[in-house]
C-alpha cells in the first residue's frame, strides 16, 4: 500500500517519522477521516474546512489543502480504492526539539495521508441495533477540535468493548454529550433532539448531514440536551459518524430504549443517508 508523507509517495512499510514529532510527543496535531463511496470521495470539501478550521485553532502553519485534494485522489487510484475506502489525513506542528512553546513558526509540518478500502459494519448493526453504554466525560473543553490526543476516547471505546457495546456515550453534567467515535441523536415525540454545536462536541459532518436530510423530511429539530436519567424514555436514539453513518441504538447500559427496536424515524433518516451516498 502506497501513503503520503511529507511530500513523498513512498510504501507504508517504508514510511517513518522522526521521534521528536510534536505529533509523537505531545499529540499535537489534527486529523480527518473521509468516507470512500463508489470510488469516490463523499464530503471531501467539509472535512477539508473542518481541518482548516482546527488547525487554525492550534495554530499550526499550514495552508495545502489543495495539495491534500489531489494527493487523496492519487492514493486511491494507486492503492486501486475504486469502490468503498477510507481516506485517513493527519497534519502535526512537525518536528523539533521537545519543549512545550511553539518551535519556530519556518518548522515544517508533518503530513501524512493514507487511503485504504473499507467495508460497512454488518447490516444486522443497523436492521437490529447494537448496545451503547454511559461513561463520565473525562476529555478536555475543545472537542470541537478534531485533535489526535484520542487517550479519553480509546478508554472509553475500549470500556463499551470489554461490555459487549458499540458504543460508549459520554455524560457531562448529567447530560449525554456525544459517543466516543460518533455524535448522538434521540427521537422524543417525534422530534429530532442532539446537543448542540459547542465545545463540548465534534461538529460532525455527517451530523450536519443528517440535520439537514431530517429538515428536508420534515422531521421538526430541536438542539438541546439529552439528560442521562431521561435516555431510556426517549422513543428512538442512533449514532451518526463517518464511519459510523446512521446506526440505531436499541439498549444503553443493558436496558432497551424506546421499543428495543430501531424506530421509524431512524429508519427514514438511514434510507435517506444511503440514498444520497447513491447518488
Amino acid at each position: 500500500m502506497l501513503v503520503y508523507l511529507n511530500g513523498d509517495f513512498l510504501p507504508h512499510t517504508e514510511a517513518r517519522v522522526s521521534v521528536d514529532d510534536r505529533g509523537f510527543l505531545f499529540a499535537d496535531g489534527v486529523y480527518e477521516v473521509i468516507r470512500v463511496y463508489g470510488g469516490r470521495p463523499y464530503l471531501l470539501q467539509e472535512h477539508l474546512d473542518r481541518m482548516a478550521g482546527g488547525i487554525r485553532a492550534l495554530e499550526i502553519p499550514f495552508d495545502g489543502f489543495d495539495r491534500l485534494r489531489d494527493v487523496a485522489f492519487r492514493l486511491m487510484e494507486e492503492n486501486g480504492v475504486d469502490d468503498e475506502g477510507n481516506i485517513y489525513i493527519q497534519v502535526t506542528r512537525g518536528a523539533a526539539p521537545r519543549k512545550h512553546a511553539f518551535p519556530p513558526a519556518d518548522t515544517p509540518p508533518t503530513v501524512y495521508v493514507s487511503v485504504k478500502p473499507a467495508r460497512r459494519h454488518p447490516d444486522a448493526y443497523y436492521e437490529e441495533g447494537v448496545d451503547a453504554i454511559t461513561t463520565p466525560d473525562t476529555r478536555w473543553a475543545r472537542c470541537d477540535i478534531k485533535s489526535i490526543a484520542l487517550l479519553p476516547n480509546v478508554l472509553a471505546n475500549q470500556k463499551a468493548h470489554a461490555a459487549g457495546a458499540f458504543e460508549a456515550l459520554f455524560i457531562r453534567d448529567g447530560i449525554v454529550l456525544e459517543g466516543s467515535h460518533s455524535n448522538v441523536m434521540a427521537v422524543v415525540d417525534g422530534t429530532l433532539v442532539t446537543y448542540p454545536t459547542c465545545n463540548y462536541i465534534l461538529a460532525g459532518i455527517t451530523r450536519d448531514r443528517i440535520l439537514a436530510l431530517a429538515a428536508r423530511l420534515g422531521v421538526p429539530i430541536r438542539e438541546g440536551a439529552i439528560p442521562v436519567d431521561r435516555l431510556h424514555d426517549v422513543d428512538e436514539l442512533f449514532l451518526t459518524g463517518t464511519t459510523t453513518e446512521v446506526m440505531p441504538v436499541v439498549r444503553v447500559d443493558g436496558r432497551p430504549v424506546g421499543s428495543g427496536k430501531p424506530g421509524v424515524v431512524t429508519r427514514r433518516l438511514m434510507e435517506a443517508y444511503r440514498a444520497e451516498i447513491g447518488r
